[in-house]
């Protein structure tokens, strides 16, 4: 009997998919698992596998199309079985699918407009919030309460592994079922890599020429110089509307949901990047090679930051906080949101643990998600879960700029451009590399106190790099 196939949630908040391209065509045999189209959801582009083997009998959405979640958009069945006229949504019914109105968003994401959901777990139940909160699961164990390492898996059941440890473990030919885990609930880390066998690096941006002076380095950097943009509006006409993307759509629903009902103050800091700068500049003259990571992962002032930010967090427990309408959650782990601009807009990958992880862990891991998030390849798992976010403009010679919160995590850091500044030291007028910190505050979690306490900790975390490893 046909069997149909619809457009599957394949993210957390996907609400509808537009489907890029079909990879099976009518006619063509099919297995279960086998991918047959890549759908765009509301922050990357990933596959539509098949759930039964058979022959691909109608594509009854086209290439193109964005449609609901559950609407059929093929059938599978056998060789020459005819296909009833209810068996699929048929051409009329792709175009009223394509067309309908979704419903409003229960659980958006967030980037600057996304509300991430917590690493894998159960959800909690679930309660009705002004600023939807998303489907949400208890964070992993902060190391003090977390259980014994699982033993290895046995093989042919799935391994957990954070993506990074998958990606090395398939370029160097290892077995995820006979590496032990040592992270949250047994979950194969890349030190556990590490520790099995040499592991090559990963792929890294190519070395940037000559860096301007006083610019801050990121993981969102380019590696090269971006080709010039292509025009929006052909020659000769008068404009161009561009249909929205599923990434744009959440960022528009997003910022609504984020800028009216929250209300938000900001507080601005400067630190002295002096000492960071110089501490960054050793780092990178030493170039010593580390396992399973090697010298071909540099270490960014980006890096540092997000460093510096889960260390203070640890201090602040009250800034690492959601809003969750009746009730706030305070997180007892630390995974940091870092915006990366991408075509269509923007998304914030997460770096997990970072309080835990290495600058070398953090360089290699922060350069990973933000080439995949901008070849739109990032998992949900990858883009979920942040509990405190931060947007990095430096690279941009931006100066100061206030960031929008990612509803439902209680503040975010903007930061500018390392630039030289005529301030007093030791009692003279002298040139230092100086940056702008600008923290968006939810004013129903944090109090101005809290977080200017914060900003007092993680500036001198900046100014007194030692503090972080205190």
């Amino acid at each position: 009997m046909a069997t149909q196939v619809v457009m599957e949630a394949l993210s957390p908040t996907m609400e509808e998919g537009r489907l890029v391209e079909w990879k099976k065509q009518e006619g063509e045999q099919v297995a279960a698992g086998d991918v047959l189209a890549e759908v765009e959801t509301d922050k990357a582009v990933m596959e539509l596998v098949a759930r039964v083997s058979g022959v691909l009998l109608r594509q009854t959405v086209k290439a193109g199309q964005t449609v609901p979640v559950s609407t059929p958009v093929a059938v599978i069945g056998a060789p020459g079985e005819a296909v009833a006229a209810g068996n699929g949504a048929g051409a009329e019914g792709a175009k009223r699918a394509a067309g309908a109105a979704p419903a409003e968003s229960a659980a958006g994401t967030p980037d600057r407009s996304q509300a991430p959901a917590a690493p894998p777990g159960p959800p909690p139940a679930a309660r009705t919030s002004a600023t939807p909160a998303p489907k949400a699961a208890t964070a992993p164990p902060s190391p003090a309460l977390s259980p014994s390492p699982a033993p290895t898996s046995a093989p042919g059941a799935r391994v957990k592994a954070s993506p990074l440890a998958r990606r090395i473990a398939a370029e160097k030919g290892l077995d995820l079922h006979g590496v032990q885990g040592s992270g949250p609930e047994g979950r194969v880390v890349l030190r556990d890599l590490e520790r099995a066998a040499p592991v090559p690096p990963p792929s890294a941006p190519a070395p940037r020429a000559a860096p301007l002076p006083g610019a801050l380095q990121t993981a969102t950097e380019p590696s090269r110089p971006a080709p010039a943009p292509s025009p929006i509006v052909p020659a000769g006409a008068a404009y161009a509307d561009v249909p929205l993307t599923q990434l744009r759509k959440t960022i528009a629903r997003r910022l609504v949901q984020s800028i009216g009902p929250i209300p938000t103050f900001y507080l601005t800091s400067e630190a002295d990047m002096e000492r960071v700068a110089e501490a960054r500049e050793a780092m990178l003259d030493a170039d010593r090679p580390t396992s399973g990571l090697g010298s071909e992962v540099k270490v960014s002032f980006n890096d540092i930051l997000i460093k510096a930010v889960a260390t203070a967090l640890r201090q602040h427990p009250a800034c690492n906080a959601w809003w969750q309408d009746d009730h706030i959650r305070y997180w007892a782990d630390v995974h940091i949101g870092m915006a990366v601009a991408v075509e269509e807009g923007l998304i914030t990958p997460v770096i997990r643990h970072a309080d835990r992880k290495t600058l070398r862990e953090i360089a290699a891991e922060a350069r990973d998600l933000a080439a995949r998030a901008r070849a739109r390849r990032l998992a949900a798992e990858d883009y979920t879960g942040a509990t405190f976010s931060i947007s990095n403009l430096g690279m941009l010679d931006i100066e100061e700029f206030t960031a929008v919160i990612n509803p439902p995590e209680a503040a975010i850091l903007a930061v500018g451009r390392i630039g030289p500044k005529p301030v007093e030291h030791d009692g003279q007028v002298a040139l230092r590399r100086r940056m702008r910190l600008t923290m968006s505050c939810d004013h129903r979690v944090i109090d101005g106190a809290t977080g200017a306490r914060f900003l007092q900790t993680l500036t001198g975390m900046l100014e007194n790099p030692l503090a972080m490893v205190w």
